[in-house]
């Protein structure tokens, strides 16, 4: 199976899209990093430059006939910038669904201030209201339990880099957790501030580890800290 993944081709560098940097691809999966500002799936304002659309056209290479598509797997937020995983067929799909709760993924963010903790968990139930604004609930309230495992990177004067264990994967988990906590994730207009020449919302799915739909091999994607996160920090 390893020779069949090695003898795999993608499509042709003019096809591979903007914004969307491929980490890996064989004939089940592909793995990429996409840009902050690019939606994951389209919506009634934007259809064509999506991770999903862009996608599609490289797998078809540029050739609308082709039957060639990708499979949405997951999702990231228009704002964040990261990894993403999305299956070449139907069956690779709904295997890397099926067993999502095997997948661990790690987020950089970088916060407001400095925490009394420098490694902890944060743990709440979330639930969503009508305006899709997501909030801590009692337990008995109909909130999903939410665990947010974190390590402070660095500090400076007036933010802290985090690496972030995403044990539980609901809804604006760690931008709820944080701000709710006093420590807003730079950026988040929603659930944050507004604050003169922040050009981006700070958090990045940094990592996933996922078993290979079909060959079952646990596999490991890593991208680096962004640059404009280490710039605030310096």
């Amino acid at each position: 199976m390893k020779d069949h993944r090695k003898k795999f081709k993608g499509s042709p560098k003019r096809f591979h899209p903007k914004g969307i940097t491929i980490l890996f691809e064989d004939h089940d999966i592909i793995v990429i990093e996409k840009i902050h500002g690019l939606l994951t799936v389209g919506n009634d304002k934007e259809s064509d430059n999506t991770v999903t659309s862009l996608l599609n056209n490289y797998v078809r290479k540029g050739n609308p006939k082709s039957r060639n598509r990708v499979f949405i797997v997951h999702r990231l937020d228009k704002d964040t910038s990261g990894v993403l995983v999305f299956g070449k067929n139907e069956e690779s799909k709904r295997y890397l669904q099926d067993n999502w709760k095997e997948a661990t993924k790690t987020y950089y963010t970088v916060i407001y201030g400095s925490l009394d903790k420098k490694k902890d968990t944060i743990s709440s139930y979330l639930t969503e209201n009508s305006i899709h604004r997501v909030y801590t609930v009692g337990e008995n309230d109909g909130g999903k339990l939410s665990k947010t495992e974190y390590k402070v990177l660095k500090e400076s004067e007036k933010y802290s880099l985090l690496e972030i264990n995403l044990l539980t994967g609901r809804k604006n988990q760690i931008r709820v957790h944080f701000s709710e906590a006093g420590h807003a994730v730079v950026g988040d207009k929603m659930y944050g501030k507004k604050e003169k020449g922040i050009k981006r919302l700070t958090l990045h799915a940094a990592s996933i580890s996922i078993n290979h739909p079909v060959t079952k091999e646990r596999m490991t994607f890593e991208t680096k800290i962004p640059e404009y996160f280490t710039s605030l920090m310096n």
